[in-house]
């Protein structure tokens, strides 16, 4: 599946994760490069629209029905900005704002299941590089777009870009690191990227557009998908979907797709750790729209000081991606993503107890922290089960073969269903979030949440032991250990990926 023309092999697999890297780290910063640019791009737009509420109002991922609670909250504590007319038309604009702010999350939402079943027939490289051209596409639009059409167009097609490369990169670095403990370190690393181009884009977009313009940053991040490009044609065989055709008989594909995503979707433990990651990003999603206003009503805070507070939770993602990847699997990857559920609640409890902006730091760096080290342990956790399922079923068609390595088709669909989870939370929890918060409160929302993260250590610890002692889903063994793919010596007992 991979150009491996380099002398040496363990080069070469570096240079490729260094490509899936890249590719997520331009992804995330076209996410956050546009923050400080859209309220201009919206007062343009919708020039009756106060540009500071617009602000306020704005989320990365979206939230249709919080602009107009955000607004109403910005209208009572600074009542001398918007003058009272100005509200209906806020009401007004309200859907086609949410609309922009929502489509990226939505197509992302839509294309993750067609990217996974697509890597059946494409393979894995094809995919990344078809969404590295959408990152160049959105960049160019949103760099010479002049309308509102132009920027729901550029965030839906970085949605698919953003499906593409989130899917099939990680099933990409699955398939080259079959060893369990350099694969989890280095899929760690590999999901740092996000936490980095998260962190670069917010300055770099504010910087770019004070000293050159608010087209300046979108024609840089053009420029890097272009070299993004240039390294994928040298790096990754882009003829791979010439090896797995799809058969021409409907009713075979239909059962080839049925098999491919059947056994993983009946797997307890597959959900139960899916779900682990998508509870976890949830108290995330909450925060991101609902944070700022409960900051304007209780802690009355600076303006830079409402587009920093995420700070710390991108560096505590990016030191939980990075660093507790092989500790994670040392250490137990179940076990550690259960420690660090519980940092997640515990955050999510505490957040809303700060009297202070400075009183939100650690809390913040708890949760981002808490966040990566369960992406760490989990979503390397995903392959390990999909390797699993492949040995339980050596001589069944279950959407597996022998001869692909690591199960490719596997990979695709359990990091599709995993994107999929990610993307459920980032389109659900705001819209809950923003109904249940003026009804019960910031604070008994935020630490609701903090309890379920707490309460679903005990179904990821019932899951993971029932795994562990009984029978594997889907399958008819037994099961006593998670099969690692790997050379160790079979006397070696410890249980990295199961509590005993």
């Amino acid at each position: 599946m991979l150009s491996l023309d380099c002398s040496n092999m363990r080069q070469c697999r570096i240079i490729v994760a260094m490509v899936v890297y890249i590719s997520l780290f331009l992804d995330n910063m076209l996410l956050t490069v546009i923050v400080p640019i859209l309220p201009d791009y919206l007062v343009q737009f919708h020039d009756k629209v106060p540009a500071s509420v617009i602000y306020k109002n704005f989320s990365l991922h979206y939230v249709p029905k919080l602009i107009g609670a955000v607004s109403e909250a910005v209208v009572v504590v600074q009542p001398t900005n918007p003058p009272v007319d100005k509200t209906p038309t806020i009401e007004q604009e309200n859907g086609s704002i949410g609309i922009l702010l929502g489509v990226k999350a939505l197509v992302q939402l839509l294309a993750n299941p067609l990217v996974g079943s697509g890597t059946a027939r494409y393979g894995y490289c094809v995919p990344i590089t078809f969404g590295t051209i959408n990152l160049l596409l959105a960049s160019l639009i949103f760099g010479f777009g002049t309308s509102y059409t132009s920027l729901f167009v550029a965030r839906a097609i970085h949605g698919v870009g953003s499906a593409c490369i989130g899917v099939c990169g990680m099933s990409l670095v699955a398939q080259l690191y079959t060893e369990p403990e350099r694969r989890s370190k280095v899929m760690g690393t590999v999901l740092g990227a996000m936490a980095v181009g998260v962190l670069v884009g917010y300055p770099f977009g504010g910087i770019a557009y004070e000293m050159a313009g608010k087209a300046a940053p979108f024609h840089v991040l053009a420029v890097l998908c272009a070299g993004n490009l240039v390294l994928q044609y040298f790096q990754l065989d882009l003829s791979a979907y010439h090896i797995n055709p799809l058969p021409h008989d409907s009713s075979t594909t239909t059962e080839d797709k049925r098999a491919t995503w059947w056994p993983l979707l009946s797997n307890r433990l597959i959900l139960v750790v899916v779900g682990g990651i998508w509870i976890s990003t949830s108290a995330m999603a909450i925060l991101e729209p609902c944070l700022p206003i409960w900051m304007i009503s209780q802690l009355h805070p600076k303006k830079w000081q409402l587009g920093t507070v995420f700070i710390p939770d991108s560096i505590g993602y990016w030191l939980g991606t990075n660093f507790f990847g092989s500790v994670a699997y040392r250490f137990g990857q179940i076990r550690v993503s259960i420690v660090a559920l519980l940092l997640v609640g515990s955050s999510c409890i505490l957040i809303p107890s700060a009297n202070t902006v400075a009183g939100l730091l650690l809390p913040h760096l708890g949760l981002g922290l808490g966040i990566g080290v369960v992406d760490a342990a989990l979503v390397p956790l995903l392959a390990t089960l999909v390797d699993a399922q492949l040995s339980h079923h050596p001589d069944q068609d279950v959407g597996f073969s022998v001869e692909e390595s690591g199960g490719e088709h596997g990979y695709g669909a359990v990091y599709a269903i995993q994107q999929i989870a990610v993307s459920v939370a980032y389109s659900l929890a705001p819209i809950i979030g923003g109904e249940l918060v003026p009804v019960i409160g910031f604070a008994t929302v935020l630490r609701a949440l903090g309890v379920l993260n707490i309460l679903y250590v005990a179904l990821l610890t019932c899951s993971s032991l029932r795994s562990s002692v009984g029978n594997v889903p889907g399958g008819t063994g037994k099961q006593t250990d998670l099969p690692l793919a790997s050379s160790e010596p079979t006397s070696y007992r410890r249980f990295y990926n199961t509590l005993e």
